[in-house]
Parts: C-alpha cells; structure tokens; sequence
C-alpha cells in the first residue's frame, strides 16, 4: 500500500526544475538537520526518495527511515547510497529499534496526515524515539489562507502550459487538498491529494502534549527570523534532557 506515493507518483518526484530539488535547497537543509543531529542517530519521518536523507548521510549522519510508500523507498535504492534501513508502515505510529539525537519530518508531510489525532500522534512517536535532549524537526507551510477572498476557498499556485495545480480549503475542518489537472496523451488527467493543515501553534500544544517545548522557529532553513509574513516554518521542538 503506497497511498497517494505510487509508482506513477514516484517515477517523476524527483525533479530537478522544482526549488526542493535545487543543490543549494537540499546542501542548506542538510546541513542544518547536521547540526542538529551532533553527531548522534537520525530518523527522518517519510524518507521518500531519499532526498535529504542521502545528503545527510553523506555528511556522516547515521541515517535511518520510515516510510508507507514502497515505490518511492524503491527510488531511493537506486541511487548511490541509498541502502539507507526503512521500516515501511505510518510514521505516525511505526516504531524502530533505538533512540536518536534527531527526528524529522520535512517539506509539508505533516499535512498528509489528514485528522488531527493522526498529527498527535505523529508528535507522540517522534518523542517516543528520541534520546533525552534529542530534537523533532518539522518544515511545513502557514496556511495561505490571507490569499482567499471572501467566499472563495482555492488558491493557485501553478499555471502553465503542461499544468494548473491549485489548493482547495475547508476552513471549517482544516482540511485541504492539492489538486492537478495534467495533460495525458490527447487528454488530461485530475488527481487531488488531501492534507489537513495546522498553525505553528497548534503544533506546538502537539508538542507539548508529546512533552517536548519549542526551541526554535525559522521562517527558512537559513535560519532567518520567523514573522507574521512568513509562508513557512522550520520547526525544533526538543525532549527534556
């Protein structure tokens, strides 16, 4: 079971046109996620195709996985390195053997998680495999919800030629979807993906239900100061030494 990550989805993830993929995006995070780890063990919720986990195993991270997708574990056994160990199931309830300095969710996978309980939960594991001190990690979006106007509940966020992707609100469950309409052929193909969005402080009651507190909050994996106009955060929330 791959969920929404299949073999379709996995065979053009890893594109080298989109930011997420640019050297400098993948150097920057993979370093600070170094630095975070200190030396010590890191599980990265959702390891995907393995595009931080293989950079940051490159830089002498013991680097472990979880994952519910096979196709895009697949992907990453392909590359150099990429014999990282993954446990596949939920990382919101997947247990590994082991403690680590340093756990962590990145590029907006916390919203796969579509209910609120499933997120608790998710904080709750992630606290479950830490070492005392040991930090969770999380880089995720602010809801753009400043974007709809009255009445409207989608926002663009790609239009092109070759493709419209825009995402649908419910501002009244916090649920969302990506959705895109693709050309296929003579004809065009729709998929929708849903998440459930959540402010920075909601994940922070997460947090400290999980028993962990909020050391710090970037607008960006460069560190720079989180504010009112930023359209995302990276997270640190750590473990009671």
């Amino acid at each position: 079971m791959d969920g929404y990550f299949g073999e379709d989805v996995a065979a053009r993830y890893d594109d080298p046109a989109s930011q997420m993929f640019q050297a400098e995006t993948v150097d920057r995070t993979a370093g600070v996620l170094a630095e975070l780890a200190a030396g010590g063990r890191a599980l990265e919720f959702a390891i995907g195709t393995g595009r931080i986990a293989l950079p940051l195993a490159a830089r002498g991270v013991d680097v472990q996985g979880i994952d519910l997708s096979r196709a895009m574990v697949a992907k990453m056994r392909e590359k150099p390195g990429g014999d990282l160990p993954v446990a596949f199931g939920d990382f919101a309830t997947t247990r590994v053997e082991g403690e680590f300095a340093l756990v962590y969710l990145v590029f907006n996978t916390i919203m796969n998680l579509t209910t609120q309980d499933a997120q608790v939960d998710c904080f709750g594991n992630a606290a479950a495999h830490l070492a005392p001190g040991g930090a969770f990690v999380v880089e995720v979006m602010v809801p753009q919800l400043r974007l709809l106007p009255p009445g409207q509940t989608a926002v663009p966020f790609s239009v092109a030629p070759d493709r419209i992707a825009y995402d649908v609100y419910d501002l009244a469950t916090q649920a969302m979807s990506s959705n895109y309409v693709e050309p296929a052929g003579d004809a065009h193909v729709f998929r929708s993906i849903p998440f459930r969005y959540a402010w920075p402080s909601e994940l922070d009651l997460m947090a400290r239900l999980a028993g962990m507190t909020l050391t710090d909050r970037w607008a960006d994996w460069s560190k720079e100061p989180f504010t009112g106009e930023s359209e995302r955060h990276v997270s640190v929330w750590r473990r009671p030494v």
